[in-house]
């Protein structure tokens, strides 16, 4: 697609899946813009094109709640599909009636097609006037009994441009100073023998080759980091099947100083030949 401009018209039901949808693109990498006029998106378009590369990746999402300025959408579709510099998909997310009752009992909002009238009455009407549109889809998505991860993959799938690796971070801390608030999942090192009490070690951190080879050398460590490393192997590809956006490990002894950081660092190696990893030692630099 080397200069050309990517396109997707996220359309379809109302309660199918579009902010999800729009939500899920975004994360990887469109410029996401919603409920804009058929008849706008030439323009939009114009304007995409003169950003000087900037903008190669835009999703559109475009549905009834337009009223009348969505019924130019097929022409408007048409008009952009004759255009040489531009790779358009149109995505057209649909459920059956039933999935669409509950999702909309669940939310407790109205359908936004009809006003006043029963919810299902609005439903079957808003996928009558959808027909003609559901006819130039290039994809169509049945969202019915989709879990939220389910879209997201599917989507990631077919229009992301780049390898996904789900980003998982890594903290070293202190307890003594509160685990991560946003931490996923937390190891807990204070087990292994600590070499604060060592007088020659405690005036490094873990990252110092003294320090490390000193945690490292006890069978409890080498079990533990077996264990805890055949756990992570497991853990990040059910992670990123379920659709997990990222993934924060804790490794915490008591400063935050030496075993965790030796741990932290160990585990990033491993972690490093499957995964987006990123280190970070929260606490080392506390005790001076």
């Amino acid at each position: 697609m080397s200069g050309r401009i990517e396109i997707l018209v996220i359309t379809g039901m109302s309660g199918a899946g579009k902010t999800l949808a729009m939500q899920s693109l975004e994360d990887i990498g469109f410029l996401c813009v919603d409920n804009l006029p058929p008849a706008l998106i030439p323009k939009f378009v114009e304007i995409v094109k003169q950003s000087s590369g900037s903008l190669r990746r835009v999703a559109l999402a475009c549905d009834l709640r337009g009223g009348e300025l969505f019924q130019p959408l097929v022409d408007t579709i048409s008009v952009l599909r004759l255009n040489q510099e531009i790779d358009l998909h149109v995505v057209f997310l649909e459920a059956d009636d039933q999935t669409l009752v509950r999702r909309y009992k669940e939310t407790r909002r109205p359908h936004p097609y009809v006003d006043g009238v029963r919810l299902l009455d609005g439903i079957q009407a808003e996928r009558q006037a959808l027909s003609r549109v559901r006819g130039e889809a290039d994809i169509i998505l049945d969202t019915s009994g989709w879990r939220a991860a389910r879209l997201k993959q599917e989507l990631a799938q077919r229009f992301s441009d780049r390898k996904f690796s789900l980003p998982v971070h890594i903290i070293s801390f202190g307890f003594k100073y509160g685990i991560p608030i946003d931490a996923d999942m937390v190891f807990d090192v204070r087990f292994l023998p600590n070499p604060h009490y060592i007088e020659g070690l405690r005036p490094y951190t873990g990252e110092d080759k003294p320090v490390y080879d000193y945690v490292m050398q006890w069978p409890a460590t080498q079990e533990f980091l077996k264990r805890s490393e055949d756990l992570i192997d497991f853990l990040i590809p059910e992670f990123t099947k379920e659709g997990k956006s990222h993934l924060v490990i804790g490794v915490g002894c008591t400063g935050g100083k030496h075993r965790s950081v030796a741990i932290a660092r160990h585990l990033m190696e491993h972690v490093r030949l499957s995964a987006d990893v990123h280190l970070i030692h929260r606490d080392y630099g506390r005790e001076g």
